[in-house]
């Protein structure tokens, strides 16, 4: 026979239920959020699941790094997130606007107001026969509000103010960079996209551009998520995210402390990424460490969960 429960039963589960819902409101109140991100391509008859329920979360004005084998969802991520492709299903939200029920005309406005946006290829962020400056000045122009002064402001930031009369065939690659680097936050822009922006460049060069989007994110609070695959680059951020398989593998956090020395000293933590059904992936490194193949052995202790090969 079935019992009704009594009225303190149901506030009590109303209470947890609650509670969940504000937990999970928590989880997902970042300044971009993915959460179960699918994307599913169809090439002749056959599904490709390039993302398969990726989950990440970014803080407002947050500079980070992310990073990944070819073919693992990283470029396709990042397509979602800048407006540039649709998601199939989850979660994709940045800045408040929710990417996966965007119509086409928000999703322009998106693309010219929210984000901003730079490609490896140097090619393709400026135009040839504009002068450094005036390709600052064309996105300004396009939303009807052009600075000159802002622009040398901009160009300064990335450190290429020197280049403000050339064009593009008279500056180096990492010139052409910086200056790409300035075009993407003319219009003020709430996040920038960098796709490979050091891909085409030497490790000092490199140098130079990261150093100018750590300068645009310290100096105008953008948000910046940086895909790469030069772990120089990768290493100059407190927080790295590795994806695998279309999912969010781990995440390495760094952070400063005092040595005995006296001396400052960067300490890095590597975390697996556990999503809500409670999967992880191990990091490669111990996985060929130990062996572990196929199936493992897991014992709850105390304090942690202990993982060992299965054929212990």
């Amino acid at each position: 026979m079935m019992t009704t429960p009594d009225l303190g039963e149901l506030q009590r589960r109303a209470a947890e239920r609650a509670a969940a819902r504000a937990g999970g409101t928590d989880r997902l109140r970042g300044h971009i959020v993915c959460d179960g991100l699918v994307r599913i391509f169809k090439t002749e008859g056959v599904e490709v699941f390039a993302l398969q329920g990726l989950d990440l979360v970014i803080d407002r004005g947050e500079l980070i790094a992310v990073v990944g084998a070819s073919g693992s969802g990283k470029s396709t991520m990042l397509n979602i997130l800048s407006g540039l492709d649709v998601p199939t299903a989850g979660i994709a939200r940045v800045a408040g606007n929710d990417l996966l029920t965007m119509t086409t005309k928000s999703r322009l406005n998106y693309r010219r107001k929210v984000v901003g946006f730079v490609w490896q290829q140097t090619a393709r962020n400026l135009l040839p026969y504009l002068t450094a400056r005036e390709n600052v000045e064309l996105p300004m122009g396009l939303a009807g509000k052009v600075h000159r002064k802002r622009a040398m402001e901009l160009l300064e930031m990335a450190g290429v103010a020197h280049c403000a009369d050339r064009r593009p065939g008279a500056m180096s690659g990492g010139e052409q960079q910086r200056t790409a680097v300035a075009v993407a936050v003319a219009n003020d822009p709430e996040v920038l996209f960098a796709d490979e922006p050091t891909g085409e460049l030497d490790e000092a060069t490199a140098a130079d551009v990261f150093g100018a989007l750590r300068t645009i994110n310290a100096e105008l609070g953008v948000t910046i998520v940086v895909v790469t695959h030069d772990h120089a680059v990768a290493g100059q951020v407190r927080r790295t995210v590795a994806i695998r398989d279309g999912r969010t593998a781990s995440e390495v956090r760094r952070s400063a402390r005092t040595g005995a020395d006296g001396e400052q000293e960067i300490v890095s933590q590597e975390y697996a990424v556990l999503d809500r059904a409670g999967r992880m992936q191990l990091p490669a490194g111990f996985v060929d460490a130990l062996s572990l193949r196929d199936r493992v052995k897991l014992t709850l202790e105390n304090d942690h969960v202990q993982v060992r090969p299965g054929d212990e």
